[in-house]
């Protein structure tokens, strides 16, 4: 199961097209649980070890920018976007939303570009797909760098601060949502906004998450 239509077709088979708790203007396919789309995935395609199915939720950090930059439709209006990690382009959807002129949403897993693109025509909008891996790479090439949840492992989260950096020297605004990861460096970000987020006992330990906007900290304030 390779081609684009087939993974459309997996992913409409095993999900449900719902709003978004937190971002209620927004419909995503979603699944109910985890574990067995996991297991369904890896069956199908007979290959183990592939990546957790991380399109198919709405996760706390993307919720709460999502909520941000729909409530803030300023700070993407106009503007050239990039959203990374985008898993089911739940926040490149609201920046597109909010008014962006364009959206560029990264995510190496090929499952998670097939679900963003059926979650932005269910919503109306257009986004576009980045297989490539866009930390480390050129910086300041877009006006704003929208991070939702991606502090959850430390190798990433060392790699993802220093680029995200590099951007901001280049120019680009960068907002991330976090509920709390182990990894998030808040002492090179500032908090904006808060929010007290619903999520499934499925994906986290509660069913409440209360989830940080942050701004990066420029050099010097």
């Amino acid at each position: 199961m390779s081609a684009p239509t087939d993974r459309a077709a997996f992913i409409r088979g095993n999900t449900t097209l719902r709003p978004v708790p937190h971002a209620p203007e927004i419909m995503l396919h979603v699944a109910d649980e985890a574990v067995p789309l996991w297991s369904r995935t890896e069956e199908e395609l007979a290959q183990a070890g592939l990546p957790p199915p991380f399109w198919a939720f709405a996760w706390a950090g993307g919720q709460a920018l999502a909520r941000h930059v729909l409530d803030h439709p300023r700070s993407v209006a106009g503007r050239r976007v990039l959203d990374v990690g985008s898993g089911s382009g739940l926040v490149a959807i609201a920046a597109m939303k909010a008014g962006a002129a364009s959206v560029t949403a990264a995510d190496p897993d090929p499952f998670a570009r097939a679900a963003m693109m059926l979650n932005a025509a269910a919503n109306g909008v257009r986004v576009t797909p980045l297989a490539d891996d866009p930390i480390g790479g050129a910086a300041g090439e877009f006006d704003v760098v929208l991070v939702g949840d991606l502090f959850y492992e430390r190798d990433l989260a060392a790699r993802l601060i220093d680029w995200l950096e590099r951007c901001a020297a280049g120019g680009s605004e960068i907002l991330v949502g976090d509920p709390g990861r182990s990894y998030l460096p808040r002492d090179r970000l500032q908090a904006v906004a808060e929010y007290t987020v619903p999520v499934s006992r499925d994906l986290e330990d509660s069913e409440i998450k209360r989830t940080t906007v942050w701004r990066l900290a420029r050099s010097g304030g």
